[in-house]
């Protein structure tokens, strides 16, 4: 099982060996074996010189085998613990590549090798030149306990590792899911703000391109019409980029660099709207039969059907210029708020280049309230029909 809450394996959980952790292991290991030597050494340099020579020859090989003890933990344990059986030099090493093996948490391995050393520790205990100074049942109690003790150790050992590698884990897993939202949440930003500058700029840059179309067709007017006309278009640059900076400014304040909302347009700007389009020249039919008279239409839906209007007329100037237009809502706070709006076609299409994104935008933006927005044509007339939930 490859997952975030599987059993790591020994090999992911202990540290590596450096020559200093190496250094210090093997010093307490001798330290160890030296302690359970002594009692012995004196008889053995004495009387038994063989036993002595024969001591030291084991030890030297557990505390090679005790080195190289990770690359078969339950074979080298039984190994040096079988030598510790005629060495006192071999305790230590045994000692530690027993609680070495416990870190697995292996319950077998680690009955049998404790099994193992506790035999080997009473062979030692016998067979030594050395007199008990007590009972036999004390050695057996001594060497229980010593050996349950090393178990316990190692397998509290094998916990904490791998308490610390799950904590690593979990820790990194949540910084590398913290990066993808932060990520995910920066491409959402950047498609709503696209859907912004292009609701806020489409409706602005159409008007300005009509009216120097309007210029550019009329070579009878006197240098005040002129005047006139190009002061309209310069104004409508202005307010374009007055909105761009608005869109902008929902990025990241000046001061705090926190992200900040700019002011939205809502339900109650739809009729300024529909007022500035009929200056312009636009012939627009307007009926408002929204259920207003319990609940205020909510910021988010009036934004949603705000975008809508205003895509609406953008693509009628667009496409169909001098036609009437013709957009109706009603709803109610139980219903959701429909809104329709109606062009002829037309007999010629406008001057003003469009991408063909702004009816997809919309729809995507009146989905994302739980709503529907679809258009076509019926016959000789462009319509578009959307549907907003009241509580979106």
């Amino acid at each position: 099982m490859d997952g975030p809450d599987r059993r790591p394996r020994a090999e992911e959980t202990r540290p590596e060996l450096t020559l200093a952790g190496q250094a210090w292991r093997l010093t307490i290991c001798l330290v160890f074996s030296l302690l359970i030597w002594s009692q012995a050494v004196e008889a053995e340099w004495t009387r038994h010189r063989m036993i002595f020579w024969f001591e030291i020859l084991l030890g030297l090989v557990a505390f090679v085998l005790v080195v190289v003890r990770r690359r078969a933990p339950v074979a080298i344990a039984a190994t040096i613990a079988c030598l510790s059986a005629f060495s006192g030099l071999a305790s230590g090493p045994a000692t530690l590549a027993a609680v070495s093996m416990a870190t697995q948490r292996r319950p077998g391995p680690i009955i049998g090798v404790g099994l193992l050393n506790f035999v080997c520790a009473m062979t030692y205990t016998l067979y030594a030149p050395f007199e008990l100074n007590g009972p036999i049942w004390v050695s057996v109690a001594i060497n229980l306990v010593t050996n349950g003790a090393m178990m316990g150790w190692g397998m509290y050992i094998g916990s904490r590792r791998e308490l610390i590698w799950t904590l690593r884990h979990r820790a990194s897993r949540a910084e590398s899911e913290q990066e993808l939202r932060v990520a995910q949440g920066r491409s959402q930003e950047r498609e709503r703000i696209a859907r912004e500058m292009h609701d806020v700029l489409a409706h602005r840059i159409t008007q300005i391109s009509m009216q120097a179309g309007a210029l550019a067709f009329r070579d009878d007017l006197a240098a005040d019409q002129l005047r006139d006309g190009l002061g309209v278009i310069q104004g409508k640059s202005n307010e374009a980029i007055h909105e761009l900076r608005g869109v902008l400014g929902v990025l990241r304040d000046e001061v705090t660099g926190e992200l900040v909302e700019g002011p939205q347009p809502t339900y109650a700007d739809i009729a300024a709207l529909i007022t500035e389009s009929r200056d312009h020249g636009l012939h627009v039919e307007f009926s408002d039969r929204v259920d207003r008279s319990v609940d205020a239409v909510p910021d988010v839906v009036g934004r949603a059907l705000y975008r809508i209007i205003q895509e609406g007329l953008t693509n009628s100037t667009k496409h169909a210029p001098g036609a009437r237009v013709s957009i109706a809502l009603s709803g109610s706070p139980e219903h959701g708020i429909d809104v329709l709006i109606r062009n002829p076609l037309g007999f010629a299409a406008g001057s003003t280049p469009g991408a063909g994104l702004g009816l997809v935008g919309l729809a995507e933006r009146a989905e994302l309230r739980g709503g529907t927005l679809v258009h076509g044509r019926e016959g000789s007339v462009f319509v578009l029909r959307g549907s907003i939930p009241w509580t979106a």
